[in-house]
């Protein structure tokens, strides 16, 4: 078992850790461009795409945990299935953004803080990028679906490559070239398709796509599926709750100070890195849960279960003792602003006790996604949100950045605390 789970989470943690590469190599290439302008820019402008794709997560999340029960039921045909009504609604979707991306920019740049320079070169940034909408959609929805699949090293060398030909592209299109924003863009523009392209191939060896026209044909009513169309309802909701919990906590600890905000961010980072490891052993969740729940197989849904837990507390006590015992020394490795550095110190025993609370409930959300349980999912993150806003404003005045850090540690234990206690209530019958 603990084979098996390796086999999808490592794969998977190195995707997650490549994806944002896509980003930082614009900004490397941005920063080499001799203005700050241009920095300003690509921050700017692959905010706002980040932005025009944040609630659609559920494609790839609804399809891989319907796909990894598909595959333990032994069908196939459902498998492939699944994979093309899923490309069929990200392409609707990316047709829908291209439609209304231009309004989508003008409120953005309306609320946005930055001069007309970095405004101008942010807009031509995002007006190119954008047309990627397809690509990266179904792209997801195909990541999804190799998950889903118990085929984990294809999201990442789709991803290795996207981030390989956006450096090379972009470099060649602006110190070459000398086309400057418009280069970056079209440099990452060209590798998302790639990534499509290369996706799409491991599709069809897989027999997720065969092109024939009696398989390829998906009625009205396959498309418009009341439990899947529920179950997207419910993880967009979810991922609205987790959006709304982020950004209030940047905003809060905005109104505190820059050196509070930078202070904050230097920890998230922290977060970040741990998410990225559990986001790993999530998915394993969702493929190998999934395809138990799917085959009926109780045995050896409950020592998956098991195992993953193991795993989680093991990582969560590992990063745990690195946060408390190095913590200080990878700060001064992030910053060398005195002030930032102190702050962040200042805090740090909070972010030590992150891994502990929050493991279990990253572990969960693979759960309920591989078995369909997103109304729990749901459930899960409506309690927790609700408990980070009223620690918060319920804490002591004077408690300032800590009754902001206290309502996170809240919003993650409640939320690991309420979520196994629902995972528990997943019936699976034995085969």
């Amino acid at each position: 078992m603990n084979r098996q789970i390796l086999r999808i989470a490592i794969p998977s943690i190195l995707t997650n850790i490549a994806v944002p590469l896509l980003g930082m190599a614009d900004a490397a290439i941005a920063g080499h461009m001799g203005s700050a302008v241009f920095i300003a820019a690509i921050a700017l402008g692959s905010t706002f795409v980040s932005m025009a794709y944040w609630g659609f997560g559920f494609l790839r999340m609804s399809t891989g945990g319907l796909t990894a029960q598909a595959c333990g039921e032994g069908d196939m045909d459902k498998c492939s299935f699944l994979l093309r009504r899923s490309i069929v609604w990200a392409l609707i979707i990316a047709g829908l953004l291209l439609l209304v991306h231009r309004p989508l920019l003008a409120v953005a740049l309306y609320f946005a803080e930055a001069t007309e320079a970095v405004k101008l070169a942010a807009t031509t940034y995002f007006n190119i990028v954008i047309w990627g909408a397809p690509a990266v959609l179904t792209t997801s929805c195909m990541s999804g679906w190799f998950i889903g699949m118990q085929h984990a090293k294809e999201p990442l060398y789709i991803a290795l490559l996207q981030n390989v030909l956006n450096i090379i592209l972009s470099a060649l299109l602006v110190f070459g070239f000398g086309w400057k924003m418009e280069g970056v863009a079209l440099g990452t523009l060209v590798s998302q398709y790639v990534g499509m392209a290369l996706a799409t191939h491991y599709a069809v060896r897989l027999g997720g796509i065969v092109f024939r026209t009696s398989t390829l044909r998906i009625s009205r009513t396959d498309l418009f599926d009341t439990s899947f169309a529920v179950a997207n309802r419910d993880i967009f909701l979810r991922s609205f709750c987790l959006l709304a919990v982020t950004t209030f906590f940047t905003f809060a600890g905005a109104r505190q100070g820059e050196v509070v905000l930078a202070a904050n961010a230097l920890l998230m980072q922290f977060f970040l890195l741990f998410s990225y490891m559990m986001d790993g052993f999530a998915y394993a969740a969702e493929a190998l849960c999934g395809k138990a729940f799917g085959a009926r197989r109780l045995d050896e849904y409950e020592r998956t279960v098991r195992a993953l837990m193991c795993w989680g507390a093991l990582l969560a006590a590992i990063f745990a003792l690195l946060y408390a015992a190095a913590g200080s020394l990878l700060i001064g490795l992030l910053t060398d602003v005195r002030t930032v550095a102190q702050a962040a110190v200042a805090y740090l025993p909070y972010m030590a006790m992150v891994p502990v609370v929050s493991f279990v409930a990253f572990l969960c959300d693979g759960i309920f996604i591989g078995t369909s349980q997103t109304r729990q999912m749901l459930q899960t993150m409506l309690v927790a949100t609700a408990t980070f806003f009223a620690v918060y404003y319920l804490a002591p005045q004077g408690w300032g950045n800590n009754a902001l850090w206290t309502a996170f540690l809240a919003y993650l234990f409640v939320r690991s605390i309420v979520a196994y206690w629902l995972s528990n209530s997943i019936a699976v019958r034995k085969s």
